[in-house]
């Protein structure tokens, strides 16, 4: 990568974003960044490592899978760059991976050290306010969702499921679950989701198939 391509690259990403070019420039010279390219189809990392390293997105797309406890259920869905891999989990209770991130097209990422990322924190209060808003405003998202008002119908019901668990209320989500499953979860029958299922899948809202549901704009139907 070239020295002027990685700048830009660098003030692109969320941590980065609001630096000056001397704070760049200085941050280059001082920190060791690890490149690392991944072709289409390799993981990035898996459910369950230890996150040690911020995993930067410069370019591509990841696909990441989680997965329910009980392993009856997973979410996929995609990450466009510039992204961060759960920065939330480099701190805190439990620091690992929750889901898995694997590449959808080439990817190129900056891995950047545990040790290096307190060291910005410490010497570059844009960073340290950078990585404070990110992990924050994913706090945030999460702590508002018991507070908000109870979906009134089976549709709104299954929309809200698949939202609580998506890293983003936004873009195309895969959900892999058993009809029984699904109606288990949001305490309706299984004939009425089946149903309301399929009359999404007849609006064009949802593409159904056996033990999948895709969705191309999460967001769309939220509205």
């Amino acid at each position: 990568m070239q020295k002027n391509s990685f700048y830009d690259h660098l003030q692109e990403l969320p941590l980065f974003q609001g630096l000056s070019r001397n704070d760049v420039s200085e941050i280059v010279a001082r920190t060791k960044f690890n490149f690392l390219k991944f072709p289409k189809n390799k993981i990035i990392a898996e459910e369950g490592d230890e996150c040690r390293h911020l995993f930067f997105l410069v370019s591509g797309t990841v696909g990441v899978e989680s997965w329910a406890d009980n392993r009856r259920y997973a979410v996929v869905e995609e990450m466009q760059a510039p992204d961060i891999l759960q920065p939330e989990r480099i701190f805190g209770l439990s620091q690992h991976f929750t889901s898995t991130f694997s590449a959808v097209t080439g990817c190129n990422i900056i891995q950047l050290d545990k040790f290096e990322v307190l060291r910005l924190s410490e010497e570059y209060a844009i960073f340290r306010i950078n990585l404070l808003n990110v992990i924050s405003t994913r706090s945030q998202r999460l702590a508002r969702f018991p507070w908000r008002a109870i979906p009134q119908d089976i549709r709104q019901k299954i929309l809200r499921f698949i939202e609580m668990r998506c890293l983003r209320p936004a873009g195309s989500k895969t959900v892999v679950i058993k009809m029984e499953t699904l109606a288990h979860e949001i305490h309706e029958s299984r004939l009425n989701v089946s149903h309301t299922l399929n009359a999404m899948h007849n609006q064009g809202e949802i593409e159904l198939s056996r033990n999948t549901i895709r969705i191309h704009s999460l967001e769309k139907l939220l509205m």
